[in-house]
């Protein structure tokens, strides 16, 4: 099984739906992990639009880089540019990749622009997961 560690800034939005869409779809080829460069606890909204599709997060945990899991890794996907500049050294034989999606965690409108803001981040979350999984099938 791939051990995936996926990075953001705060491990409360992006990296969390990321690691819950891993766990869904790929069961039996994936070991998904999530940490952040710090820990903000896990946004409602993110977890409102992920339970829309019938993905739940709610039981994760916000967790900041563990360095010594994080070397055990075969893949680290961040999720940001700050995660990318940012996450510690990895050994050339983890795969990194990066997927630069906007954050939509500080969106600034009606509750209707920003929860738009969040499915938007799940859908390019998701579309990038399921690609993922059938190149490494």
């Amino acid at each position: 099984m791939l051990k995936v560690m996926f990075l953001c800034t705060a491990n409360s939005c992006r990296s969390q739906m990321a690691e819950g869409f891993a766990r869904e779809f790929g069961k039996g080829l994936i070991e998904p992990y999530s940490a952040g460069l710090m820990t903000a606890g896990i946004q409602s909204r993110a977890i409102a639009v992920m339970k829309e599709i019938g993905i739940d997060i709610s039981n994760q945990k916000s967790k900041e880089i563990d360095s010594e899991l994080l070397r055990k890794m075969d893949v680290v996907i961040t999720l940001c540019s700050h995660a990318e500049v940012m996450c510690p050294w990895t050994p050339p034989e983890i795969k990194r990749l990066h997927w630069p999606i906007k954050d939509p965690v500080g969106t600034i409108g009606t509750e209707d622009m920003i929860i738009k803001e969040f499915r938007r981040a799940r859908d390019e979350i998701e579309k990038k997961i399921i690609k993922f999984i059938q190149e490494i099938k």
